[in-house]
């Protein structure tokens, strides 16, 4: 409706500027003397002359009387003609004043084109001046359209495509139905949601497969140690270096065995290294629109950050944020306080939600991998949101802290100072 309604002032301001535009065009300003006018002017004087005393002039033309000599008899108003040649320089109408045949004096009637012209052309440009301010609001008006309905919604599509190619799914695209992009931006997040629904049946599959693995490397290693428990004894009581030998080889397999069945359990957290980490310095402000745009459902206020610089890895940095304020949203569903302090050398930024916390003995293992605490029972997850932001913060030379707080679990971001503002 906003759209219909800008084009239509465009057009309607088009239309009176072109109608202006012709109107002026057409329009030829009349410079022509009122002979009427001019001959009552000329009555009147002969009745009065030569001497002009106590007359008044009835017409609304401005002229000036001179006798035969040159001298001024009369005139309507000062600023006039006053000789010959002054009148020939501007253009006046000269008149003869004639009696019994006799030229007794001249009348100069006043030449108003300058005044006439110069009245025409305020005209124009009042009114083009007008239509310029008209069409200057309107595109600013329609400026300010595009921006909110076009550029805002596309620089929106490209944060959330930087969350997605950084493994962010769980923060879904705001979307305005009623903007020109609404239906593209729904299917921008029906296509986060699809990759999130792959992404945790892909981290089921993978914790199906550490259990999997975990009961094996025991199943295996029981045995083992059984086997070469044995081996040992038989070392020590065999009398034959023969069998002394192959009792040492049998130990030494099976601590062979023992040594890959650990690095079998323990290779898959290796897939951290893929996980690249560039920090750099970034100010202080650029962490509260990271904070702002993590906090998508606006449970939280957030303060302003002091002016300074810290040592951090923004995309890295944005995917903590979103980890911290998406578990609060699953398990507490509560609003969230955020608290800032500077420290020395660290930005510490607390973010508690009121949702009681969890058992203290439950706290020093939330932020192991495929580790969740005893609330999310019946909530979807996959556990690896805590270890990966404790992973990024420790390669940006910060640190997140997990306590609970007065409320809820509170979890701390402490950031790296690299400078002050």
């Amino acid at each position: 409706m906003k759209r219909k309604w800008l084009i239509l002032g465009g057009l309607l301001a088009f239309a009176i500027e072109l109608l202006a535009l012709l109107a002026f065009s057409l329009q030829t300003p009349d410079f022509s003397q009122d002979t009427v006018s001019v001959n009552e002017v000329v009555h009147a004087v002969k009745e009065k002359f030569p001497s002009l005393e106590g007359y008044e002039d009835g017409t609304l033309l401005d002229y000036v009387v001179l006798d035969a000599e040159g001298n001024l008899l009369y005139q309507t108003k000062s600023g006039l003609s006053e000789s010959i040649n002054e009148a020939i320089s501007h253009r006046d109408t000269i008149l003869d004043l004639e009696m019994e045949g006799d030229t007794v004096g001249k009348i100069i009637i006043y030449n108003d084109e300058a005044q006439t012209l110069r009245a025409h052309k305020q005209n124009i440009i009042f009114v083009l001046s007008a239509a310029i301010v008209l069409t200057g609001v309107l595109c600013a008006a329609y400026a300010f359209f595009l921006n909110r309905t076009i550029v805002k919604p596309f620089r929106k599509l490209k944060g959330f495509a930087e969350r997605v190619a950084g493994g962010n799914l769980d923060i879904p695209l705001e979307m305005d139905r009623g903007n020109l992009f609404g239906a593209f931006t729904e299917s921008f997040d029906l296509m986060r949601s699809e990759l999130k629904k792959a992404r945790l049946a892909e981290a089921r599959a993978q914790k199906s497969k550490k259990e999997l693995v975990a009961k094996l490397s025991h199943d295996i290693k029981t045995p083992v140690a059984s086997i070469k428990a044995v081996s040992e004894v038989g070392l020590a009581v065999a009398t034959k270096e023969k069998d002394r030998e192959n009792y040492a080889q049998i130990i030494k397999k099976a601590d062979q065995i023992n040594v890959l069945v650990t690095n079998l359990f323990t290779a898959t957290l290796e897939e951290l290294q893929q996980l690249t980490v560039t920090p750099s310095n970034i100010k202080s402000e650029q962490v509260k629109t990271m904070l702002e745009n993590a906090d998508y459902l606006h449970r939280a206020v957030i303060c302003d950050l002091p002016e300074c610089l810290v040592y951090a890895d923004g995309l890295r940095l944005q995917q903590v944020f979103d980890n911290l304020f998406a578990n609060a949203y699953k398990y507490a569903k509560t609003e969230i306080v955020v608290t800032v302090q500077e420290g020395d050398s660290y930005l510490s930024i607390g973010m508690e939600d009121f949702g009681g916390g969890v058992p203290a003995e439950e706290l020093p293992v939330l932020k192991e991998k495929f580790r969740r605490g005893s609330n999310a029972a019946n909530t979807e997850g996959a556990g690896l949101g805590l270890f990966i932001s404790d992973y990024f913060m420790k390669k940006m030379q910060g640190e997140l802290k997990i306590e609970n707080g007065a409320h809820g679990l509170k979890a701390t971001v402490c950031l790296l100072l690299s400078g002050r503002i």
